[in-house]
């Protein structure tokens, strides 16, 4: 935990923020895989972390906006608890170190929340993503499940994302906590990646090296030969001599703040010509964009300056032709650049996306866009001092989307379709930083990484 000093200032300007009313913030409770006494690794919610710092199952709170007072509602570990589990630090303990006075049994809580709103006062809630605390609000509030999104209390999610937005320096230092774990995972899938392994092979070194550090995942890892394949949940492919390995993975710190690097190298020693191409261009526009992250910036700018680098860069590949901005600018680029250029970091590796990526990733003067590929950018706000984000550009060969293309007979005076049948089989490279925004420019967070295709060589062939 951060000190109490930091949480009890936390929830201050949260209430002043709000305003008036009870605010009710949601614990996440075990949740079970099968059965109930077989249960998911415990993850606390986000912002339940971000304002108390109590990692533990099944605890609610609720924030007198009105007298900044904060009520916690959860029960002490039984003697049946300890025989399972060993001894934990009781609730009390734990609450006093995030400076709360107030602890009421969890059964306490449904009177609190009747006696609020007899009273007449606004409840306010985040919209639930978890099942058992969609019920649970449906019953403590009395209203339907499927009213919940609608009713939850936009005062509160503006409140809560305006202060995650911006990372203090012990949350950097977190973030810096997880990339460095993060580091020897990628290091490990370099090192170990061979011709004839299976991605799962890959994959567990990639875990074990989280595992040793004490450490969670911070999302599913990703490692696929098929990189065109964005979120590959298969694990079975066989690396191939003259293939790719595209990795995205990233470890939690102790206090669940995330890293999320993405690293593409050859499943040989070295990039073959081919592979180099696509390889470059893609760094080229990664480096393009680091070196012009700074306050005042759209990051909607940016991914559009990473689209026409890696555009110009397929015209003189010849997979694509005409004048680059055009092509951009239609939106043929987005054949091979299918996402957004980045999304914020935080606690969650997508933060705060349960809050609505609406809210995070934009302003009320940029409206998102219709064009495939922009579409998915999760990111296009000015950026900030204390913005944490990824930038991530990529290029994907994905031949049902080059083939549907084709056929309908889209962008030909840009896109060479003869010459992208030729690169079916390539896959896909990303690459993938955190970059923390200063007061005058950025800074690339975490150790350094195998980032340039002779840096990568060198070490897969040590």
């Amino acid at each position: 935990m951060f000190t109490a000093a930091t949480y009890l200032e936390r929830r201050r300007r949260l209430c002043a923020d709000v305003g008036s009313g009870m605010i009710l913030l949601m614990g996440n409770k075990e949740a079970p895989i099968n059965y109930a006494g077989n249960v998911y690794p415990f993850r606390q919610d986000s912002t339940f972390l971000y304002f108390l710092g109590l990692d533990v199952p099944g605890a609610v709170a609720l924030l007198d906006a009105d007298s900044g007072e904060t009520y916690l509602y959860g029960d002490e570990v039984t003697v049946e608890d300890v025989v399972w589990s060993g001894p934990v630090p009781r609730l009390a303990d734990l609450a006093h170190r995030s400076g709360i006075q107030h602890i009421q049994p969890a059964a306490a809580l449904e009177a609190a929340i009747e006696q609020a709103l007899l009273a007449g006062r606004t409840v306010h809630f985040l919209p639930p993503y978890r099942a058992a605390n969609a019920i649970k609000l449906s019953h403590v509030l009395g209203l339907a499940l499927g009213e919940l999104r609608q009713r939850a209390s936009r005062e509160l999610v503006m409140a809560v994302i305006a202060q995650r937005l911006y990372k203090s320096e012990e949350e950097v230092a977190e973030i810096g906590h997880a990339l460095e774990i993060t580091a020897r995972m990628h290091r490990a899938a370099m090192l170990t990646a061979r011709p004839g392994m299976i991605e799962s092979e890959v994959m567990a070194n990639i875990h074990a090296e989280a595992l040793a550090a004490g450490s969670q995942l911070a999302y599913g890892i990703i490692a696929s030969v098929r990189g065109e394949i964005l979120h590959n949940p298969y694990h079975r492919n066989r690396l191939e001599h003259g293939g790719l390995m595209l990795v995205d993975a990233g470890a939690e710190s102790p206090m669940h703040y995330a890293g999320d690097i993405t690293r593409t190298f050859p499943v040989d020693p070295v990039f073959t010509t081919k592979q180099r191409e696509i390889y470059d261009a893609v760094l080229d526009a990664q480096l393009a964009v680091i070196g012009a992250l700074r306050p005042g910036v759209r990051y909607l700018d940016l991914h559009r300056m990473a689209a026409q680098r890696m555009t110009e860069h397929l015209i003189q590949i010849g997979l694509m032709r005409g004048n680059a901005e055009d092509a951009m600018e239609a939106g043929a680029h987005a054949l091979f650049f299918v996402h957004g250029l980045g999304h914020m970091l935080g606690l969650d590796v997508h933060d705060m996306e349960d809050l609505g990526e609406q809210h995070v990733g934009y302003t009320p003067d940029i409206e998102r866009s219709s064009q495939f590929g922009l579409n998915y950018l999760r990111l296009a706000r000015k950026l900030e001092p204390g913005f944490v984000l990824t930038v991530e550009p990529g290029l994907y060969f994905i031949p049902a989307l080059i083939d549907q293309w084709r056929a309908a007979g889209k962008f030909r005076e840009f896109i060479d379709y003869d010459r992208a049948e030729a690169y079916k089989d390539f896959g896909g490279i990303r690459i993938e930083d955190n970059c923390l925004i200063t007061s005058e420019g950025a800074q690339v967070l975490g150790p350094g990484i195998p980032k340039t295709a002779e840096e990568i060589s060198e070490l897969r062939q040590s």
